[in-house]
């Protein structure tokens, strides 16, 4: 009974980890493209918000429920598929790290821009560049960790 209530709390927060990422990517996307002050505000605070009312926790129990599971379920953590899925997962939060950093950095930027009535700065729209590159790398990475998820051996 455990390993069930183990593998429902990984698959709830693989969905919270993945939905709060799409939806964050869409809405911080979305504001940055109509280049409203207001709006790209409130969509970096609310991306930076949810990073650590979501992501960071679901973050930090995806690897100690999977782990826990392949150990319950006998897998070898050698496997072939554990181990694509496990360098995925680094890669996805290697992507992830700088991009917590991102957001706040941009979310300051949005904010004191439009507290003092001014354009955003260069250095913004930098970040935004270095934001969907690292999404763009993450992103396709979980979607194969999905996968592999789904497809395991046995």
């Amino acid at each position: 009974m455990a390993y069930l209530i183990v593998k429902w709390l990984h698959i709830l927060s693989s969905t919270v980890l993945f939905g709060t990422g799409i939806g964050s990517a869409f809405w911080m996307f979305v504001a940055n493209r109509s280049r409203s002050l207001p709006a790209i505000v409130f969509a970096c605070r609310t991306v930076v918000l949810a990073d650590w009312l979501f992501t960071t926790p679901a973050v930090i129990f995806q690897p100690l429920s999977g782990l826990y599971m392949v150990h319950a379920a006998g897998y070898h953590l050698g496997a072939p598929w554990l181990v694509a899925a496990l360098v995925l997962y680094v890669l996805a939060g290697l992507c992830w790290l700088p991009v917590v950093w991102i957001q706040i950095r941009m979310k300051r930027l949005a904010e004191a821009a439009l507290d003092e009535d001014l354009p955003l700065p260069a250095l913004y729209w930098t970040y935004d560049r270095w934001w969907i590159g690292l999404g763009c790398l993450a992103f396709p990475a979980v979607v194969v960790i999905f996968w592999l998820m789904v497809f395991t051996p046995g």
